[in-house]
């Protein structure tokens, strides 16, 4: 085995074991804020009034365990497909999974929508700003950027909600049609809160292309392309905006794992099934056990898609790659 594949396969190892800590030190930490809430989960969930009674709740539920062994667990039931429980009277209910995977589906479809929408719009845009750097058009585009990127996603949603759900009629303010019983209906039912979602994304996402573009417009290889008579649009397309799409990856795949949980007022405005409002369910209805399933779900969702990205990155700029091995 070469040098080279030794290093490779020892930087991909201590990559993977990074991934591994940050999911293990996300859901550690999850379970141990439960042990730390005002009222105790015993307190909260166990409601027999005889010895027996409670006894046999606690043992259903776990609460039998120090927070160290019930976490232990709980995290060999996740990887086991077991998500836990709802609660109800002081037993076990209904299965988490019930809820939570027609939630997650529906929720990393509209994320999906949501970056596509926004790195439609923003590649092309943070190319032009750059190039017209200076310009009245790149000051009156990065002025509304900057508004846009400072005002949250549900003043948007609320405000498309009203204008064009209830003054203009144009698309429904409410509700959601699954692809399957109709595309034309669902593309206009997600059309509001996919656009609320994604107009702070193009803001953030063309600023952060923009500056990448104009750092990469002065390297010596764009000059060298320029002198062998390439054509602007070339230049911009084939040799500038690949090295320059780094940071715009990486924003992506952060916003990715954001997004799960940043929809929650979204899907709550627009009354979308998603993984945000069965989360914000299980808040309100004081479900801390399903929460923490959730969360999990939400941690490795970020990591998942981090370690996809980072392996884009490798393939955009080999240097990145290069280093990480390093």
């Amino acid at each position: 085995m070469g040098r080279s594949t030794t290093a490779w396969l020892a930087g991909t190892a201590r990559y993977v074991g990074q991934l591994l800590l940050v999911l293990v030190g996300a859901t550690f930490l999850v379970s141990m804020l439960l042990r730390l809430l005002p009222v105790g989960l015993e307190e909260l969930y166990v409601t027999a009034f005889d010895e027996a009674g409670r006894q046999a709740q606690i043992r259903e539920l776990g609460l039998d365990k120090d927070p160290i062994s019930f976490y232990f667990g709980w995290l060999l039931d996740i990887f086991r497909g077991d998500f836990g429980w709802y609660v109800s009277a002081g037993f076990k209910s209904e299965p988490v999974s019930a809820y939570l995977w027609p939630a997650l589906r529906v929720s990393l479809l509209l994320i999906l929508y949501v970056q596509i929408v926004a790195l439609a719009v923003a590649v092309p845009l943070g190319v032009y700003t750059a190039f017209r750097a200076g310009t009245r058009r790149d000051k009156a585009i990065s002025y509304g950027l900057f508004t846009a990127a400072s005002i949250p996603n549900f003043v948007f949603g609320l405000v498309l909600a009203l204008v064009v759900g209830v003054w203009l009629g144009w698309l429904p303010p409410l509700d959601y049609v699954a692809p399957g019983d109709g595309l034309v209906e669902h593309f206009r039912h997600v059309a509001l809160p996919v656009l609320s979602l994604a107009i702070p994304l193009i803001a953030t996402y063309t600023r952060l292309l923009r500056v990448d573009v104009i750092a990469a417009l002065r390297e010596d290889f764009v000059t060298m392309a320029v002198s062998k008579g390439l054509t602007t649009r070339r230049i911009l397309w084939t040799h500038v905006l690949r090295p320059s799409s780094v940071t715009l990856l990486t924003s992506a795949a952060l916003n990715m794992g954001a997004l799960i949980g940043g929809t929650l007022v979204i899907e709550s405005i627009f009354t979308i099934p998603g993984m945000g409002s069965e989360l914000g369910r299980a808040i309100f209805s004081r479900q801390y056990f399903a929460v923490q399933s959730y969360i999990a779900v939400i941690a490795i969702g970020y990591v998942f898609f981090n370690a996809i990205v980072d392996l884009m990155i490798g393939v955009v700029d080999p240097r990145a790659r290069d280093r990480r091995v390093r």
